[in-house]
């Protein structure tokens, strides 16, 4: 899953330099990964760094893997209770919502979008009472959260551009040998993005012209969503130092650099 998931694994041997990396490749095609897992094998990762002396660097744009360990999530890798599940039969999704909600605050509607989610948003709940030390324990550590902006017309302008390098660089082949080497159709759909649009085409459900354009516009939606949540992160007091994409490769990293440098109070 190279292509589709932007591994982008020349980046870390750009100018010359390897870069060290961590948490890509750690499971074969098809694995159901999760925040709970992530959250574990970053502490790991994050250990291993910081015992030999170096910075870590968490990136990437999954804006929940990054608020879990910035804001130390309290997840549990909670089993299915199906006695749980039969008892919450007899009640509404009203009443389900009402429970949640005495247990967290809900702050979007994602646990709540279907009562599939709802339940199992309980079921996690439970475990965590009667479970209390089942969950990670995030290191203390102090956070510096860059962002990189453009504006928005050429981000749509990016996304074409890469969406086009990634469909002539072997992403439907990619996508025809995992659905080869027996990865479920439906987990390919459930990923979503290129993974359920490719696999849509290559089973004659759309037409390639079809395909692209639905992907391209699902993208697009996609990075704005993005933004939501980064902006949310920032409202939610989690400051962000956007540094401006249009500026040369180099000119970037001097930002980042003068970021480091700064006392907290400064940054703040």
């Amino acid at each position: 899953m190279d292509i589709g998931s932007g591994k982008d694994l020349a980046d870390y041997h750009l100018h010359g330099t390897d870069i060290p990396y961590h948490l890509i490749d750690i499971h074969d095609a098809g694995y159901e990964y999760n925040v709970y897992q992530f959250m574990n094998d970053f502490i790991r990762a994050f250990d291993d760094i910081v015992r030999r002396g170096r910075q870590p660097i968490l990136c990437g744009g999954t804006g929940m893997y990054v608020e879990s360990v910035v804001k130390g999530y309290q997840l549990a890798d909670a089993p299915v209770d199906p006695d749980f599940r039969h008892r919450m039969e007899a009640f509404s999704d009203e009443e389900l919502t009402a429970r949640l909600a005495g247990y967290i605050k809900l702050h979007n509607h994602t646990d709540t979008e279907t009562r599939d989610r709802l339940l199992r948003a309980l079921e996690i709940q439970e475990y965590r009472l009667q479970h209390p030390d089942a969950y990670p324990h995030i290191p203390p550590m102090q956070h510096l959260v860059v962002g990189v902006l453009y504006p928005r017309q050429t981000v749509i302008e990016r996304i074409g551009l890469r969406l086009r390098e990634r469909l002539q660089g072997g992403m439907i082949e990619e996508v025809k040998a995992l659905l080869d080497s027996g990865v479920p159709e439906e987990r390919l759909l459930r990923y979503g993005l290129e993974y359920r649009h490719v696999t849509q085409y290559l089973r004659g459900q759309c037409s390639y012209d079809d395909m692209y354009r639905d992907l391209y516009t699902d993208i697009r939606r996609f990075s704005k969503r993005q933004m939501t949540w980064f902006r949310r992160m920032e409202r939610q007091g989690i400051p962000i130092h956007w540094i401006d994409g249009t500026l040369p490769f180099a000119d970037k990293v001097e930002a980042v650099l003068r970021l480091f440098r700064q006392p907290d109070a400064e940054r703040e």
